[in-house]
């Protein structure tokens, strides 16, 4: 983590490291350091599966207990896209994790430590979606993207809801962006704390984001039903190819060295 330091008062020098660890109060209730070599592991993960564009016009299939797509090694967890003709005549391969029926939340901290993919093409996210779909098909029971980044407009992270009224298809999301150094070469720390009343989105231990319920129903607010946790690489797609797709760069990776939830003590 890339330190700066703030003076206060003319007393004490703070470190942004020092204020998340003040911010990293709750109780662990959900974890993967990925310390086990092999295949994600199981009793944590499950994968979509398919290509068919995934409403987006992306290019990837997204393959099931397959090394080269999805594997621990060196003790982080490697989300690998590839170059390479699979199923259907899809000409990329990627993977697809998802949490859902095995981790799955009503509000929390989200931590995940990542170093992302590089290159016109690469669409890394990590993101949640509702479990139970209470309030209807996408985007009426919400999302919640933690981290997304295209490979066309390199170092610029975004965090972003969506809901019915409140959706990309309409223009309207709500979201943030944050510049960073080298996201493809250094491991950074991107965190979603997710409450009743607000959303707030942090890198670093800064805090980039925020989103509040403003009390007018599940149309501009469904974030008071369960979630789960989905990270990925899509390859093209409407706005990860939207600049074209560099065919010379493959394969690419999303490499992730934890992911913690937490609940908060209040």
């Amino acid at each position: 983590m890339e330190n700066s330091t703030i003076l206060i008062s003319g007393l004490c020098i703070i470190t942004d490291s020092f204020f998340y660890m003040l911010m990293s109060k709750g109780t662990l209730v959900w974890s993967d350091e990925f310390d086990q070599p092999g295949l994600p592991n199981p009793d944590l993960w499950s994968y979509d599966i398919g290509g068919e564009g995934w409403g987006n016009n992306e290019l990837q299939y997204y393959t099931e207990d397959r090394l080269e797509n999805a594997r621990v090694e060196n003790g982080v967890l490697v989300i690998e896209a590839r170059k390479e003709n699979f199923k259907r005549g899809n000409d990329y391969t990627s993977a697809r994790l998802v949490s859902k029926n095995k981790g799955d939340w009503l509000y929390g901290r989200f931590d995940i430590r990542a170093k992302l993919p590089s290159g016109r093409g690469t669409w890394p996210a990590i993101w949640m979606l509702p479990t139970d779909w209470e309030y209807g098909a996408w985007p009426s029971s919400g999302e919640i993207d933690i981290m997304e980044h295209i490979g066309s407009d390199m170092n610029v992270v975004h965090s972003t809801i969506h809901t019915q009224r409140f959706n990309h298809k309409r223009g309207t999301q709500i979201g943030n962006t944050i510049e960073l150094k080298n996201v493809d070469s250094e491991f950074h720390t991107y965190v979603t704390e997710w409450r009743p009343d607000r959303i707030d989105s942090y890198v670093d231990g800064k805090l980039y984001y925020t989103v509040t319920n403003n009390k007018e129903g599940p149309d501009a607010w469904p974030f008071d039903k369960r979630f789960h946790l989905i990270m990925n690489i899509a390859v093209g797609g409407n706005w990860g190819g939207s600049k074209g797709v560099d065919t010379s760069i493959w394969p690419q990776r999303l490499e992730v060295e934890f992911v913690r939830v937490y609940s908060f003590d209040d």
